[in-house]
């Protein structure tokens, strides 16, 4: 039998780059179920930050709460959130922690915006490693 892994089970090591942060909201985006994730290495191309990740909800309950979820998995390892945009009820929650940015948004704000069109796929950081088989 697989063994099942939730968001308690995911740790951020000790003084983590801003990579390791990205990643993590990756793996708790994935655990969580949130779809079509992208994690896109942004520092060559804005001064706002390293890394952003990128994932769509399937309803506006789903978009808050991996927003709040990731909020609260970071807050636990010691990341705080320096800054939210949207909130219950939005199509698009944006959380800024620092070398880190999450958007969160429904698949029609998503493709409305197309955020990842501007950077090209070179940026991409492959995460296969890091989503369950699911």
């Amino acid at each position: 039998m697989d063994e099942i892994i939730t968001t308690s089970d995911v740790k951020l090591k000790d003084n983590p780059t801003p990579l390791d942060i990205a990643e993590f909201i990756v793996k708790i985006l994935d655990i969580k179920k949130a779809r079509d994730i992208k994690l896109i290495h942004v520092e060559e191309r804005t001064i706002i930050a390293d890394y952003y990740v990128i994932c769509t909800g399937n309803s506006k309950t789903q978009i808050s709460s991996l927003a709040e979820e990731v909020e609260y998995r970071l807050s636990c390892q010691g990341v705080k959130v320096l800054h939210n945009e949207g909130g219950r009820g939005d199509t698009w929650i944006l959380s800024d922690y620092g070398s880190v940015i999450l958007n969160v948004f429904s698949a029609e704000t998503r493709d409305y915006y197309k955020l990842e069109k501007l950077f090209s796929e070179e940026n991409n950081v492959d995460i296969s490693a890091l989503l369950t088989a699911e």
